[in-house]
């Protein structure tokens, strides 16, 4: 019902996961990202908890493989779940439940791995994977956007579209890109659109914002005024 990639880029730092499915909502049940450890997405018949299990497997120091091992011991409904990861080395794996339904299968490479099930076939994988292997000159999210775009035009979900979701985080402890379109007839369009908002809207101020590095982030009045006034807002602070 679901096909997603999971990426790490070693010049940033980043972990991402990028989804789409024919359900409801895919971004509130699928994508689990943490800085500094790794990306994971839990899919087909979907089990919550094996995110943070394999992420917690990944920050211990085991490899992919093994950490989705362990979360999925105590798992008696593993034949019905896929899921798949990367780590801060840039390590993945993936696994996919006997019982899963057909198209069902993963790819798994350097830096990222692409993964689904309940798929028109097996080209919608590895059109998926040969996209983003390839679009090395977009930036990560257009570059999710781009392999997840092929796969659609390889038949995607043999369902149809409903959902599509995106998660980036590099040093904090949240994300810094978190988007999602819950119910649309065209969710990869939909979410190009939410990421050109993001650019604009959110990004710039990613660095100004409270962070690790600066607890408060940006904190002049004058400063955060003198943007406003620029962009023609008619806003100004108490004094």
């Amino acid at each position: 019902m679901t096909w997603s990639i999971v990426a790490h880029d070693p010049a940033t730092g980043a972990f991402a996961v990028a989804v789409t499915t024919c359900n409801l909502a895919v971004g509130a049940s699928c994508p689990f990202v943490r800085a500094g450890v790794g990306a994971v997405s839990t899919q087909s018949f979907t089990n919550r908890y094996l995110g943070p299990a394999i992420l917690d497997g990944l920050a211990r120091g085991l490899p992919p493989a093994a950490a989705i091992e362990g979360a999925l011991a105590g798992d008696a409904g593993r034949g019905i779940r896929q899921v798949h990861c990367v780590d801060r080395h840039g390590r993945s794996a993936a696994f996919t439940g006997e019982n899963c339904v057909a198209w069902c299968g993963e790819r798994t490479g350097q830096g990222f791995s692409v993964a689904g099930n309940m798929l028109a076939g097996p080209a919608v994988v590895e059109e998926t994977f040969a996209a983003f292997a390839v679009r090395r000159d977009l930036a990560l999210p257009e570059r999710l956007l781009a392999a997840l775009d092929a796969g659609q035009a390889a038949g995607g979900d043999r369902r149809g579209k409903q959902s599509a979701a995106m998660v980036i985080t590099t040093t904090e402890d949240f994300p810094d890109l978190d988007l999602r379109v819950d119910d649309h007839p065209e969710p990869l369009a939909e979410l190009r659109r939410l990421l050109g908002l993001w650019r604009q809207m959110r990004e710039p101020g990613l660095s100004r914002a409270p962070r690790k590095a600066d607890p408060s982030g940006e904190t002049d009045l004058d400063r955060i005024e003198a943007e406003w006034i620029a962009r023609g807002l008619d806003l100004r602070f108490r004094r």
